[in-house]
């Protein structure tokens, strides 16, 4: 948390700064590349996008990328468009802000004090990046292809649920959504990913493409079958009935039904 989902909720959200000029940044350094405020000071945003976990806004200088880490959320314009996230702080403290960033439009000639781009990070696991490479990451959760998941697989044997939170596999999934996909695909989290016959490869990306806009409709990552009070419960199954598992695959716990999960 948050997921390629959350960066979606935040990325639809900061359009609305698209074609202002960036006129002060004030960031936090030891998450921040050298030379980071003079390079953004002065420069218009021209877009607002997503890849994989990671929200992009480009300008007509560098493109600024917002990396979240396990605890980093978004303020735009002083809302919120999550207001909280699962298994992170509620609290808002100033002190874990890590980038304050205030916009003017063309025809404003007093920006307002409350910066339009906020990031706070607890944790500080989060990073701030300029013009990042991001050529490594897979294809995308939302449009994942049967092909590209072929593809982001290659010959890897592990299980299959920690290979989908490699972001060179697939970009954007996280623990939530992984289980989820897992779930409605009929896949067990411990399969060996090169055992997957072709219905199941096929499965697991048209959950991705179906089951994942549903949730991000709902609100994102902790809004499917798998939320987190059914995983805390860890009682039946919402499929079938049957008992839920819990456990820890690679240091990372899984929740899904042995019952229909092969």
């Amino acid at each position: 948390m948050p997921e390629g989902l959350e960066a979606e909720i935040w990325t639809r959200a900061a359009q609305t700064l698209v074609g202002r000029t960036i006129e002060r940044v004030w960031c936090d350094q030891r998450v921040a590349p050298p030379g980071f405020v003079d390079l953004l000071n002065g420069s218009t945003i021209g877009g607002v996008w997503r890849r994989g976990k990671v929200v992009l806004v480009e300008t007509d200088g560098p493109t600024l990328g917002l990396h979240f880490g396990m605890t980093g959320r978004l303020e735009i314009d002083g809302a919120a468009p999550i207001t909280r996230l699962e298994y992170a702080s509620n609290r808002d403290r100033a002190a874990w802000d890590r980038l304050r960033l205030w916009t003017k439009a063309t025809n404003d000639t007093s920006p307002s004090e409350r910066p339009a781009l906020r990031m706070n990070d607890p944790r500080r696991l989060g990073r701030l990046s300029l013009d990042p490479d991001l050529s490594g990451l897979g294809a995308d959760c939302l449009t994942l292809s049967a092909d590209e998941l072929i593809a982001g697989l290659g010959r890897r044997s592990g299980a299959i649920k920690p290979t989908l939170l490699d972001q060179a596999v697939v970009a954007g999934l996280g623990n939530l959504c992984a289980d989820e996909v897992l779930f409605h695909a009929g896949v067990a989290p411990r399969r060996p990913a090169d055992s997957l016959t072709g219905d199941d490869i096929d499965a697991i990306s048209e959950q991705c493409r179906l089951r994942l806009p549903v949730m991000l409709a709902a609100g994102g990552s902790t809004h499917g079958d798998l939320s987190p009070e059914v995983r805390a419960a860890v009682g039946a199954c919402p499929l079938d009935g049957a008992p839920l598992d819990r456990t820890s695959i690679n240091g990372r716990t899984a929740v899904w039904c042995p019952a229909h999960q092969r």
